[in-house]
Formats: structure tokens, sequence, C-alpha cells
């Protein structure tokens, strides 16, 4: 038998304290980095090695559209043709702070763009990673053809993917059976180890479906995660009857338009309120190594009655002033604007500077994954050594942490900012790690006006209430208010982030928890405060009367459940010195291998977790006011997604457990959202022990789903359709 020690801090369990949120105390203060600092494990490059803030941070300029739809007697639609493909981007840094070449590489990245110039922003052109935004006007409709271009552009021959794919996932499989869509067979259970050769990895076309994450739109036009498709030519290269996804010829057929071989036409009526959108890949079990190669870009919501906002100083009616103004179409990336989205994602890096994705679940383990090493004793998929079929995937990881920190495509970026007041839209874009964001000097003041659903019922201080410190979860987006003006010229401020390298369950940074390495992940990006270009004439946020928000009232309440799954065929032997031994015979399973959403019954107090394909159980009416009523089972907090609506945070409730694990009650009284929770959202996070109640109305008929948006937990079974409307046959 072989001795595997496993990470045991990433299934500690935390507790979600209202101090860290409903104090005005500060309750952690960043210090300057210190020598017990170990940078978390990732690729072949050291991220110690990069240096930091060096580059400029990159304002991503509008989306070009490629015309206009003239519509009779309605609003003519805004028409967009757009193409992902891959190219090389200089995420790590070319120089050092002197201006010395670094010599790290260029990096392959996938990326939308539009389709008739595919000269990345390098050579004069819209390619880069991430894309750029798509801007959209209040109830005035977009039509985006979404094409999947991942193709060599010389030869036309498809792209095999850049992360390596586990086959064993419930996929897209594009050579599959399109009813169950088998792994291929044969299968090696150390698929991508090096030393073994990769002859059984996936190298075929690549599928995509686009998603505008937080759209109000028709099934058509959502991004259903089993609606893909491949790069056109692909059927006849692959030599299969099946090269789309399951529901693909049912969308294709009733969409505004017909799809077509390698793209598909989607419309967004854009009725939501004035918001922070973004768009990016949702193919059915790839989302992960999609998204982590690339593809994912701002999609945002202007004018409209909620787009209002007024000066309250005034006597009468008068609109306020937000920083302004935002990167436009055609735009130097490097302009001067105080109005800047912000995509934040953590990514690890090969020496060659290629995207680093583990290959192996050993890597999620700690383990030496070479065949010298007790990684090879592991049974996957579908190793019989255990007695009988495994059921522990070889490459899925249950969580992934990059080690370097990315926003907006460059790594640990710099910003100059005047002493003045900013508008920055935050987009949590990492797969699985959860944010914490603080400035290091207190001297900049943070305003929160806005999340995923648009602008807040009041703007939310949060520089008193939290000590700086802002929370966002995977998918969710905070619209802020970032005031330097009592900073001095020649400061430079890090922003940093005390959110920890490992699963996040809530709790206070440095006292649940460990924080971010402060060497690396730690550390997200400088602002240097330079001369004032301009008088500031904007509105001071507390000034800011945001838009009335109408409470939604339910008339029903649905009750889901979050829940983890550990193996029924791989068992562990606990030692008494915590490290465990892999033993057929043993009596604790491992795990875990999946997460997965389900019901639950207030009855019993019990969970049936459900996998994908098990029959849709979430049907509401079409018009029905829901409160779904979310029961964590997890020992980890889930940023829970629900596609087509936007809805209100209720409460939460910590759950009293029974011997066998059911939920005999409640603890305490409801605690009331986050401050910052008080308007529409569209992702909400729900933190184990607790459930986390919504509310929301459905009034589209159609085939939608509900996830988690950890996307390593999304692609394994932590995601559910749900229909509006009549059961589907």
């Amino acid at each position: 038998m072989t001795t595997i020690h496993v990470r045991a801090a990433t299934r500690m369990a935390f507790l979600w304290p209202a101090a860290l949120i409903l104090t005005g105390i500060v309750l952690f203060t960043w210090s300057a980095p210190g020598a017990f600092a170990v940078p978390i494990p990732g690729g072949d490059l050291d991220p110690t090695s990069v240096p930091k803030y060096v580059t400029p941070l990159v304002k991503p300029p509008v989306m070009p559209q490629a015309g206009k739809i003239k519509v009779t007697g309605g609003k003519n639609i805004d028409y967009y043709e757009i193409a992902v493909r891959q190219f090389q981007q200089q995420i790590l840094p070319a120089t050092d702070a002197l201006g010395n070449p670094t010599f790290l590489p260029a990096t392959t990245v996938w990326s939308y763009g539009p389709a008739d110039d595919p000269r990345t922003v390098a050579q004069g052109g819209r390619y880069f990673y991430p894309a750029f935004t798509i801007e959209a006007k209040f109830a005035k409709p977009a039509r985006v053809k979404w094409i999947n271009d991942l193709v060599d552009p010389v030869t036309g021959d498809y792209l095999p993917h850049i992360i390596p794919v586990d086959p064993t996932l419930h996929w897209a499989n594009p050579i599959g059976n399109r009813d169950m869509r088998p792994p291929a067979d044969p299968f090696d259970p150390y698929w991508g180890n090096p030393l073994l050769g990769a002859d059984s990895r996936y190298t075929g076309p690549v599928p995509m479906i686009t998603h505008v994450h937080g759209a109000h739109t028709f099934q058509e036009s959502d991004g259903y995660p089993e609606a893909w498709y491949l790069p056109a030519g692909s059927a006849g290269v692959v030599g299969v009857q099946w090269t789309t996804g399951t529901y693909y010829d049912i969308f294709a057929a009733n969409g505004v338009e017909p799809w077509g071989d390698g793209f598909a036409v989607f419309e967004y009526p854009n009725d939501p309120r004035a918001t922070t959108l973004w768009y990016h890949d949702h193919t059915l079990g790839m989302t992960r190594v999609n998204v982590y190669a690339g593809p994912a870009g701002f999609y945002l919501i202007r004018g409209g009655p909620d787009d209002m906002v007024l000066d309250s100083r005034k006597k009468k009616p008068t609109p306020a002033i937000l920083p302004g103004p935002a990167p436009g179409p055609g735009i130097n990336p490097f302009g001067v604007f105080y109005e800047i989205p912000m995509a934040i994602q953590d990514r690890s890096f090969n020496a060659d500077g290629s995207l680093f994705y583990p290959d192996h679940r050993a890597f999620f383990e700690g383990l030496n994954p070479f065949p010298t090493s007790p990684y090879l004793d592991i049974p996957f998929i579908p190793d019989p050594a255990v007695g009988g079929p495994s059921d522990v995937s070889p490459i899925w990881q249950p969580e992934f942490f990059g080690n370097v920190m990315v926003v907006n495509g460059q790594s640990w970026p710099f910003l100059d900012v005047e002493p003045r007041r900013y508008r920055f839209r935050l987009l949590n874009g990492c797969n699985s790690r959860f944010l914490i964001l603080q400035f290091s000097d207190p001297r900049v003041q943070v305003w929160q006006i806005g999340a995923e659903g648009g602008f807040l019922p009041a703007p939310v201080d949060i520089s008193t209430i939290t000590g700086g410190m802002l929370l966002v979860g995977p998918a969710e987006r905070a619209d802020v208010i970032v005031d330097f003006t009592n900073v001095p010229i020649g400061t430079a401020v890090t922003l940093l982030n005390l959110g920890p390298d490992e699963p996040f369950g809530g709790g206070v940074p440095g006292i649940d928890f460990d924080p971010a390495d402060p060497l690396t992940t730690g550390q997200v990006m400088e602002c240097r405060v330079v001369p004032l270009l301009s008088k500031d004439d904007t509105t001071p946020p507390q000034f800011l009367q945001l838009p009335v928000i109408t409470p939604l009232v339910p008339t029903a309440t649905r009750y889901i459940s979050l829940n983890e799954e550990e193996s029924q065929t791989v068992f562990v032997e606990e030692l008494f010195d915590g490290s465990v031994v892999f033993d057929p015979d043993g009596d604790v399973p491992f795990g875990p291998t999946a997460a997965l959403l389900g019901t639950f019954d207030p009855g019993t107090g019990l969970p049936t977790p459900l996998l994908w394909m098990d029959p849709v159980t979430e049907n509401p009416a079409v018009g029905a006011t829901e409160t779904w009523e979310i029961y964590n089972f997890t020992m980890d907090a889930h940023p829970v997604h629900i596609h087509l609506v936007q809805f209100q945070v209720v409460d939460r409730q910590f759950l009293a457990f029974g011997g066998s694990g059911e939920v005999i009650g409640f603890v305490g009284a409801p605690m009331p959202p986050e401050a910052w929770e008080t308007g529409f959202k569209d992702t909400v996070i729900a933190y184990p022990d607790q459930v986390t109640r919504v509310k929301a109305r459905f009034d589209i008929a159609g085939l939608y789903v509900w996830h988690c948006h950890i996307v390593e937990h999304e692609d394994n079974e932590m995601m559910r359709p749900y229909r509006v409307g009549p059961p589907p046959t």
C-alpha cells in the first residue's frame, strides 16, 4: 500500500462571521511580504521571477459592429459578426522595470474579435484577450453571429485544444454518440502524462457555444451547454456522424436566423436594467478549459429608466455626474479613461510562455505525477484494479488556482491615476478563486454603486463598513467608485487580494484562513498617482441618488441543494499521522469526485443529488415569481448563477443538523443580504451550512440552466437544466 498525503486545507470548512461585513472595524491589515510565503504550485515558470507593475493596464475598447439590421415598424438591430480565434499575446511582461528585456515569451490564447479582421491588437487589429467590450443600448436589440473559427489560418484545419481535456466527464464529445457521448475507447487512464505519451489525448476540433452572462433572452440565444458546435468543415475531417450538441438542431431551427456550419446567431433584447454583463464560452463539460484559454469579454448595457442617477444635493432633480469617459470604438486601449472595466483572473504559466493547466488529478492532491511516484497507484477511470470500474476522473481538478494575477490580459499591470474619482467595473473572471480586494493605502476611498443587476438602491461605503475589503466571488461583478483624491502625487498604491489560495468558505482573512501569498497572488495591480489633468467635477458618491428598486413578491417557494460526491469505488484508510492509504478494503471514500446540484425535502431534511441528465425538477410557470431556497451541504462556498433572470437576495440562515446529516432546523434568525447585495443580481454566494434564499421572476418560456460558477464544479455535474413553462418532452 502507498501512503498519500492529501492537502487537508482544501477541504476545510469555514464559518462566515457577520462581523466581517457588519462592522466598520478594519479586521485585517496587509503588511509587507514575509519570508514565510511560498507560491502555490503551477507551471514551470516561477511566478516570483515575473516582474510586477512594468506593463500598463489595457482598457478594452468597444467591439465594432458589422452593420445594422433594419426592422420595419420597429427598432433597428445592432449586428455583430464575432469569431473566436487562436493567436499569440504578450501577457507576461516583455521588459523589466528598467526596460531590459525579460525574454518571457508570448502566450497562445483564444479570444473573440470581429470576423472581418483577424489581426491582433499588437498588429493593429482588434483581437485581444480579454475580448473587446460589446456596448449595448437599453431596449435596443443586438444580434450576434458567433463563429467558431478555431482553425489554422493557413490550412483551414481545425486546431486542437491548448488545455488538457478530461473525456471521462459528461462532456461535449464530438466523436461520441449524440444521446450519451461516452468516453473514447480505448482510453489511457494516465492521459497526457508526458512520460507515457499523449497519443490518447483528445486532439479533435473544439466545441464552442457563447453565453452572455446575465442576459435576459430566449432559450435559443442563451448559449445552452448542449447546443455547441464545431468549426466549419470539421464534420468531414472528423469523419463521424455527430459533430454538434444534442440540442443544436432544435435551437438552430428556431432561432432568429438559421444557424450554419461553424456558427450560431443569437439575439439579445437588452431589456435588463443598465448593468455590467460579460460573455464567455459555456460548452458542456468544457467551460473550465475553454474559458481558461481566454474567450471572454464585457457586455455593457447603458441607458433606460434605471440608468438615471441624480445628485441629492440639488433641490430639483439634477443628473449626477459619474466618472467617465469609458473606452470607445477604435480608441487607444492605453488612453486616459475614468471608467474602466477590469477583468481579474488567475493564471499559471510555463517557461515557454504557454498557459499551464493541470493534466493530472495528482496536481490537486499535491503529488508528483510521474511513474516513479505514488501517482500510478491511484485507481482512475477506467482502472479495474479496485475490483470494479473506477469513478475517479484522472484529469479533472476539483478546483484550480493560478499563481499569477492577470488584469485585462496583462500580468500584474500598473495604472496611472490622478487624484480624483474613477469608476471601476470589476469582474472576478477566475475559475475557482474568490477575491477579497483591498487597496494598500487607506486614503483610497471605495464606494460600491452596482452589482450584476445594475445600480444598488444606495451607495455602499466599503471603506467604512468592511475596512475597504471588497468580496467578489467567481463571475460576480462590482461597480465601484474609487477615490484617489486624498492620495499624494507620486504614491504607488497596490490593489491587494486577501482571499485564500484555496477553496473559500467564508471567514476573516488572517483569522479563519491564510490570505493569498503576499509575494504573488496577494497582489493584483498597482495604481500610481500622477498630477491631475483636469478638474474632477463628478458627484461625490455619498450624494448619488440611485434608481429605486421595487421588491419582487414571490408566490411560491422551491427547495434546492448543493452537494458533493465522494467515490463509490475507491477507498482509503486514515492513519494516525493524518495521512491516508489507498486501500480497496478501506472504509473512507476518496473524494471529491464531483459536485452536484439537487432538490431538498423540508420534510425529511435531506437533499436528493441529481445529475445533469436527470429529468428537470425546477419548472416555474411563465410569469411566476418564486423564492429559491439553496441548501448548501458541502464544505465550500459556491457562487450560484441562474440563467435568464436577475434575482433579489432575501436572506441567509445557518442550518442545524441531526446525527444523520439531515437538516433539523435553523440556528439563529435569518441574516439580511449584505449591503452590496440589496439590488438585483445574477450570481449569489451560498455559504456552507447555510440556506441562501433568493427570489426571481421567470418571464420567458424555455429551457435554461442554473449552476455553480466555480467552473471546475460546473463542468462535473454541478449544473442542472430548468424549464420555464410546460415541462419538456
